[in-house]
């Protein structure tokens, strides 16, 4: 099935839409393909002026889904056990799907609503601009399965908030509604339809002069005060010492098990 749809406005707004519905929009292979795809795709369009990045359905994106576990014990380029290859510029292919956000040259708004759990969370970080629900959760979560952020969130959220916020956010993985997301930094601002919002703001955006508002997202890109190549390869080589050790990896499995029932 189709994990990823992208509708383009005459006026240059590509609406792109998480289209798993019935998991939540939970993070499969399949799905990790599509989003890296599109983002090839919009890198490349031409005349495209704002992009909105939303779910289908009830949520943003719930996270990883535990069939993309399955690679633990995997060998090759596209196993979860062989993280350390830049396979995508700075990033690897599960960076790729927050950190690719980055790189397409026009500001990337996304509307999160629902659930924007561990990975999900990670690439609506990877937008230039968080429109959120006031009831949507948002969390770091890794830490729940014995795992660390790994998909570029070490940079993004370090870019976002004091750093003693991301560490209680990544050692606690609680979970943060809109206006507190918005009070630490981690969401821009709330409102009671997050797309609408968001597709208001692209519209303005697209009404504005191309060539400045692509070049200011080259300025405010170059401006990170992250280290991103040493970031996201340290994300990677932490990440692997722990899917590495096969005690470690049964306990992901099965702290994995217990998120089956969200996806009823």
């Amino acid at each position: 099935m189709e994990r990823v749809s992208v509708d383009i406005t005459a006026a240059g707004v590509a609406r792109v839409t998480l289209a798993r519905p019935d998991k939540m929009n939970a993070l499969d292979d399949a799905m990790f393909e599509a989003i890296n795809a599109t983002i090839a795709r919009l890198q490349k369009e031409s005349g495209l002026r704002a992009v909105v990045l939303h779910g289908d359905g009830r949520a943003f994106c719930a996270g990883l889904d535990k069939s993309s576990l399955s690679g633990l014990a995997g060998e090759g380029s596209s196993s979860i056990n062989n993280l350390e290859p830049r396979t995508h510029g700075l990033a690897n292919r599960w960076q790729h799907v927050a950190w690719g956000w980055r790189q397409v040259p026009v500001p990337v708004i996304a509307a999160v609503h629902g659930v924007a759990f561990g990975g999900g969370l990670q690439i609506a970080l990877g937008a230039d601009v968080r429109i959120v629900h006031p009831d949507t959760q948002l969390s770091v979560m890794e830490i729940r399965w014995g795992l660390v952020p790994d998909m570029a969130g070490c940079v993004l959220m370090l870019e976002l908030m004091r750093a003693d916020v991301v560490r209680d956010l990544v050692y606690t993985g609680r979970v943060v509604k809109g206006d507190e997301a918005v009070a630490l930094g981690l969401a821009t601002r709330v409102a009671a339809d997050p797309l609408d919002e968001a597709m208001k703001l692209a519209a303005q955006i697209a009404a504005s002069s191309p060539d400045a508002i692509r070049a200011a997202k080259r300025l405010l890109n170059a401006a990170s005060p992250v280290d991103a190549q040493r970031v996201l390869q340290a994300e990677a080589m932490e990440q692997q010492k722990l899917v590495g050790s096969p005690n470690q990896r049964e306990a992901v499995l099965a702290g994995m098990q217990g998120r089956a029932a969200m996806y009823r």
